[in-house]
């Protein structure tokens, strides 16, 4: 059974499974995260969907360097955990399975490449208490206590 944090799915409301590949990336003792700020600002983890036919590395690699514009190496599967949230930029119910790794950041390329992204360096601590959906905090807080 794959645990689920966050809200609990509304009765009568269709959700769409959305699978998606997120990354914890520490390095120097910092956790490199991003922020979207439309529609409000959060903290997230950097990832995201798995597009039809892509396979989980290949779009965290893809996500990862679109959100904060850093190159990854050495992906590592921590686990998964599932959401229900409504996604106002695709104005859509989800059922969200997020595959969570741990990487490596390599190299700054440049600028996020998603609008209204910014990619931050915080304490691991501080994202495990900040990130802005349960599932990201936990995965967050088991790194921190292994840091």
């Amino acid at each position: 059974m794959i645990r689920r944090f966050g809200d609990t799915p509304q009765k009568g409301q269709r959700y769409r499974m959305r699978p998606g590949a997120y990354a914890l990336l520490p390095r120097g003792g910092k956790l490199l995260i991003t922020c979207q700020y439309d529609p409000h600002p959060d903290l997230q983890l950097p990832g995201g969907g798995i597009d039809p036919g892509e396979s989980p590395v290949p779009a965290l690699h893809r996500e990862v360097y679109e959100e904060t514009g850093w190159k990854i190496s050495a992906p590592r599967k921590l686990g998964v955990f599932r959401r229900f949230a409504y996604m106002p930029e695709y104005d859509l119910w989800a059922e969200k399975l997020c595959h969570i790794y741990v990487a490596r950041p390599l190299r700054r390329i440049g600028p996020p490449l998603e609008d209204g992204h910014e990619a931050l360096w915080i304490d691991p601590q501080e994202a495990a208490v900040r990130l802005g959906n349960a599932g990201d905090r936990h995965f967050a807080a088991r790194l921190a206590a292994r840091l």
